[in-house]
C-alpha cells in the first residue's frame, strides 16, 4: 500500500499538554511531520510537559519548529500540499464531507483565539467539526484527533 504524505501544523498552540496529544495521535494516524509555529511549545524546550502526554510520541514523529506560518504555507503549497484548515467558521464544510486528496496538512490554531483570517484565505479548505450542545469547539487535541482519523480511515 502507498504511503501519502499525510502532514500537522500546530499554530500559536499554547498548551504543552494539547501539543503533546496531537504527537500522540500524529503517531497513531502515521504523520510524516508536525509542524510547529508561532509560538507553539516544542519538544526541544518543554520537553518533560510534552512528555506527560505524548508518552514516547514526540521521539516517534518528526517535528520542525517555524516562526513564520505564511513561509511555511508558501513552501508546503509550492510542493502540492494541500491546506485543511479546521476551524469554527459559519462557511466551513463539515469534516465528515471532505474527501481527502494527498498530499496534505491539517492546519489548528490557539485554542481561544483559532486562525487567523488572513491564514484561512490561504487554505484550500476550511473544516469545521459541527457542535450540537452549548459549547463552540471542541478542544483542539480532540478536533485534531477528529479529523486526523478520519482523514486516515478514508484514505484507506
Amino acid at each position: 500500500m502507498k504511503k501519502e504524505k499525510f502532514f500537522a501544523i500546530l499554530h500559536n498552540i499554547r498548551s504543552c499538554y494539547n501539543v503533546g496529544a496531537i504527537f500522540r495521535t500524529a503517531d497513531a494516524v502515521s504523520i510524516d511531520k508536525i509542524y510547529l509555529t508561532g509560538y507553539t511549545p516544542n519538544p526541544k524546550t518543554n520537553f518533560e510537559k510534552i512528555r506527560k502526554t505524548a508518552l514516547g510520541a514526540e521521539s516517534e514523529v518528526k517535528w520542525g519548529a517555524r516562526k513564520d506560518l505564511q513561509k511555511l504555507i508558501e513552501e508546503l503549497k509550492n510542493q502540492r500540499v494541500k491546506i485543511v484548515a479546521l476551524e469554527t467558521e459559519k462557511n466551513a464544510i463539515p469534516y465528515f464531507k471532505f474527501k481527502p486528496k494527498f498530499p496534505l496538512a491539517i492546519l489548528v490554531g490557539n485554542e481561544k483565539r483559532g486562525i487567523d483570517k488572513r491564514t484561512l484565505k490561504k487554505a484550500d479548505i476550511i473544516l469545521k467539526i459541527p457542535m450540537f450542545g452549548k459549547k463552540e469547539s471542541l478542544n483542539v487535541a480532540v478536533a485534531f484527533a477528529i479529523l486526523a482519523y478520519h482523514i486516515k480511515i478514508s484514505s484507506l
